[in-house]
C-alpha cells in the first residue's frame, strides 16, 4: 500500500487487493453501457452485491438504449457489499473510442462528481477500462491519478484498489511522477 496527503485534505491511496471488499462510502465499477453486469470487476462486483444490485440496474432508465453512455456515471445501492453505494461508470474501449484519454478522464469525473453530490467522503476505484476494454494500463494510470488529485477537494480518501501487484506498480509509478514519494508505503 502506499498513501499520500494530497493539498486539499484528501488521502489519495493505492493498494492491491479485491474492490469488492472495499469498506469505502462508495466503489466505482468499470461497467458496460447497459449496466447488467459483465466479466472482471463488473462481474464481480454483481456477484458480491447480490441479486438487488442486477435489479437496482434494471430500474436506471434507458436513454438511447443505454442505461449509462462512456464517460457519465450512476449511483445504486452497495447492497451486499462492504460499501454503500456503487457508482456504475462507462470506459472507454480503448481500440475504437474515438477519444480514449477524454473518455477516461470523464468517466473519473463524473465518478467523482456523483459522489460529491451525495456527500460521499470516501470512494475506491478500480483500473477503469484496463481489462477487456485494452487501455494500456501505463498510460490509464497518469490520467485516473491525475483526475484524482485534480478532484479530490471535500474527499477524505480516494483509493485505488488494483487487482494484481504489476498493475499496483505502474499506479505506484505514476502517482510518484505525478506527486513524489509516498507518505508512507
Amino acid at each position: 500500500m502506499a498513501r499520500w496527503s494530497l493539498p486539499r485534505g484528501a488521502a489519495l491511496v493505492l493498494e492491491q487487493g479485491d474492490l469488492t471488499r472495499a469498506a469505502v462510502d462508495a466503489v466505482v465499477n468499470a461497467a458496460n453501457d447497459g449496466l447488467l453486469g459483465g466479466g472482471g470487476v463488473d462481474g464481480a462486483i454483481h456477484r458480491a452485491a447480490g441479486p438487488d444490485l442486477l435489479e437496482a440496474c434494471r430500474r436506471i432508465p434507458k436513454h438511447q438504449g443505454k442505461r449509462c453512455p462512456v464517460g457519465q456515471a450512476r449511483l445504486t445501492p452497495g447492497y451486499n457489499l462492504a460499501a454503500r453505494f456503487v457508482i456504475h461508470t462507462v470506459g472507454p474501449i480503448f481500440r475504437s473510442d474515438p477519444d480514449p484519454p477524454g473518455h477516461l478522464a470523464a468517466a473519473h469525473r463524473s465518478s467523482l462528481r456523483l459522489a460529491r453530490e451525495h456527500e460521499l467522503q470516501t470512494v475506491a476505484f478500480p483500473a477503469i477500462s484496463c481489462g477487456v476494454y485494452g487501455y494500456p494500463p501505463e498510460q490509464a494510470a497518469p490520467i485516473a491519478l491525475g483526475v484524482a488529485v485534480a478532484e479530490a477537494e471535500g474527499f477524505a480518501e480516494l483509493r485505488f484498489v488494483l487487482y494484481s501487484e504489476a498493475l499496483l506498480s505502474l499506479f505506484v509509478d505514476a502517482a510518484e511522477a505525478l506527486l513524489g514519494p509516498p507518505a508512507a508505503r
